[in-house]
């Protein structure tokens, strides 16, 4: 009764009872460290660089539960650049991710909002892609490809297959719960073009199964461009898979991009290993195989990276990492976030870095 009449006399019932109810969550992950660049349109660099093993995030989540195994959830997202606190580069406050929506322990979730699509939800938080482990952004697909020309991609092909973290907007998303050990989700992003409805929009599907250490996963991504027809777009499709052996963990990944705008695609196979040497020590690596068809001149690019982290507790660590791309002859190596290409067909990238999460 106390606590009733607290909150009734200073006109705040509703929000006292629902504070009762609820929780809101403040999480992140800070990346900060310094990269030797060997070649980067023709010279070498040495510069300080954030957010590579993880992304520098700042994140509002939150639940209410409503009963009966169901919660209501929000989350929204901060990405921001470490070295000068500003907002990455053509984003705004929550650009990252901003939903809201239902859970449910039989019926799954549903959610609104400015979401990851599944070829990020299945696929690389499926714990299928290597750059969870080694290296992070640096080890995301990018290479010889400028010509792939994706619409409004800084360097044609940056993050060509939507791993790190690719959102559609708009969208409404389902993820059903897991049925031995399988699950699903799809979602539709409203490209709100007046008089077609086609165009601008998004879709994107993920099929899943975790059955104790190993796990498979497969998604797909259409996103159609905001032109009166929609009829052009960008596919990506994928499938991965990851085995925990004990302290060590084997990945394979295999994804695609194809642009129906001029007809460029690119293909990639990945294999990864992460191994906990003991509790502070851990050591990744990667090897992937990227291949273009005739519109990007049928370039290609072989891409090594290694990573060894040391753990000062359970949120910091330090990291020495490597990353190693060889494009053929006569074409320009790009080891994704780099924005400039290397002048020759070989690029490299060694870092020392620390990371926390809070």
């Amino acid at each position: 009764m106390k606590m009733k009449a607290v909150c009734a006399a200073a006109g705040m019932l509703f929000a006292c009872h629902a504070f009762a109810q609820s929780s809101v969550t403040i999480s992140g992950l800070i990346d900060g460290g310094v990269s030797y660049v060997s070649n980067q349109g023709g010279g070498s660099v040495l510069k300080f660089d954030d957010g590579i093993a993880v992304p520098n995030l700042l994140k509002f989540s939150g639940k209410e539960d409503l009963g009966g195994g169901t919660r209501a959830v929000f989350e929204l997202t901060n990405q921001f650049e470490l070295g000068s606190g500003a907002f990455m580069p053509g984003q705004s406050l929550f650009s990252r991710t901003a939903f809201v929506g239902l859970d449910d322990d039989r019926f799954g979730r549903l959610t609104l909002g400015n979401q990851y699509d599944f070829m990020t939800d299945s696929l690389f938080f499926g714990y299928n892609d290597a750059a969870i482990y080694a290296a992070g952004i640096y080890d995301f697909r990018n290479g010889p490809f400028d010509k792939l020309a994706l619409p409004a991609n800084p360097t044609g092909a940056f993050d060509w297959d939507r791993m790190a973290g690719e959102r559609i907007t708009n969208s409404v998303k389902y993820q059903s719960a897991s049925f031995n050990g399988f699950s699903a989700g799809a979602m539709y992003g409203f490209g709100g073009v007046p008089g077609s409805i086609g165009a601008g929009n998004a879709s994107s599907f993920g099929l899943n199964y975790v059955n104790g250490a190993f796990g498979a996963n497969a998604a797909y991504t259409l996103v159609k461009t905001a032109t009166p027809g929609g009829q052009d777009s960008v596919r990506n499709w994928g499938v991965g898979t990851h085995y925990h052996l004990g302290a060590v963990t084997l990945t394979g990944l295999f994804t695609t991009v194809r642009n129906n705008l001029n007809g460029a695609g690119i293909w990639q196979v990945e294999a990864g290993t992460a191994w906990q040497i003991n509790p502070f020590l851990s050591l990744s690596g990667a090897y992937s195989y990227m291949k273009g068809n005739a519109v990007v001149d049928d370039n290609h690019a072989h891409q090594l990276t290694a990573m060894l982290q040391y753990f000062l507790s359970k949120r910091t660590s330090v990291y020495v990492a490597t990353v190693y791309q060889r494009a053929n002859e006569g074409a320009n190596a790009q080891i994704n976030d780099v924005m400039v290409a290397s002048s020759s067909a070989s690029q490299f990238i060694g870092r020392i870095g620390m990371q926390t999460h809070f």
